[in-house]
């Protein structure tokens, strides 16, 4: 079969999205849909990088219709503002890709809302959006929800004895938790989309090993793995390569409801989109109804009974 490539993507002029995370893989995820003629907001926490990336995307694609809004997912306030401003501001969203993330930082560190920093960020801030924005998603005729994960989260385990990482924490270890949530989170989603009749498609994806900053932000380029990425360029393929089943999973007409998609070659870790390995504790679905109940505890949002987000008061009590 032929592979699938941007080239691939069907028209989005019309359609609107969301991308979390305005570098690397955010930054591949906007460009490429704008570049499809979609109206694509990019969201993040800082606005010169934000606006940044705009520019590189607009000298790229002179006339896009793409612009920068501010995001902090490490913050439940600010996850809550972004949202109520896209509700005012938009009529619908189509697209919503929770891609943004933290990785690997050495030491423990904490979310505003004392949540441990790649729990919060990955998955628990995602978590909170994506509550927030599915009544403008449910405007969509075929609103689609990309959750991005990882290929660590094939090693991940929910440790609800230890979620918040305050007994021990092993940054691989966190940050393999936080994406296998970010899977089981975009399965469960797809099921209760299907059983409340929400109208909305949630899939799985995940880039392999690609080049980003992600590790040098997160452990940093001299620890191990950042050397690693900096002195073997070669082990990683390119942002664009790793967005490309994140792409195909936000606009192909053949990816699957409740699917997972990442690259087609060894391991996962290079290659052109297809079907991924789904880690079997991804499939569990009592971790799964466990960790959707808990995940609105903790964020003090929930999926209400109209399919409406209503913002309870937040616990971080674990």
């Amino acid at each position: 079969m032929k592979a699938w490539t941007v080239a691939d993507i069907p028209p989005q002029n019309g359609r609107v999205a969301v991308v979390t995370g305005t570098g690397g893989l955010g930054f591949e995820d906007a460009l490429a849909l704008a570049r499809a003629g979609c109206d694509t907001i990019l969201a993040g926490r800082n606005p010169d990088k934000g606006q940044e990336a705009i520019d590189h995307i607009l000298q790229q694609v002179p006339g896009a219709r793409i612009r920068f809004s501010l995001l902090d997912l490490a913050d439940l306030m600010s996850v809550a503002a972004f949202s109520e401003r896209l509700a005012r501001e938009c009529d619908r969203i189509d697209i919503l890709i929770n891609n943004a993330a933290v990785m690997v930082p050495p030491e423990r560190r904490v979310t505003a809302d004392g949540f441990e920093l790649q729990l919060g960020t990955n998955y628990l801030g995602h978590f909170a959006l994506t509550a927030h924005l599915l009544p403008v998603l449910r405007r969509s005729d075929a609103a689609r929800i990309v959750s991005v994960s990882s290929i660590a989260a094939m090693r991940g385990a929910i440790d609800f004895d230890d979620f918040n990482a305050e007994e021990r924490y092993v940054p691989m270890v966190s940050y393999a938790q936080s994406k296998l949530a970010c899977l089981i989170f975009a399965f469960e989603l797809q099921r209760r989309s299907e059983a409340g009749g929400w109208g909305v498609t949630s899939i799985g994806a995940h880039p392999g090993l690609t080049r980003t900053n992600l590790i040098h932000n997160g452990a940093g380029p001299r620890s191990i793995p950042g050397r690693v990425r900096s002195l073997m360029p070669f082990l990683f393929q390119p942002a664009a390569r790793g967005a490309l089943p994140t792409l195909f999973a936000a606009t192909a007409p053949a990816a699957q409801p409740g699917g997972y998609y990442g690259p087609d070659g060894f391991g996962g870790v290079r290659g052109d989109p297809a079907e991924a390995r789904i880690p079997p504790k991804a499939l569990d679905r009592g971790v799964a109804a466990r960790l959707w109940k808990l995940s609105e505890e903790l964020t003090g949002v929930r999926f209400g009974p109209r399919q409406e987000a209503l913002r309870l008061p937040v616990s971080t009590a674990l």
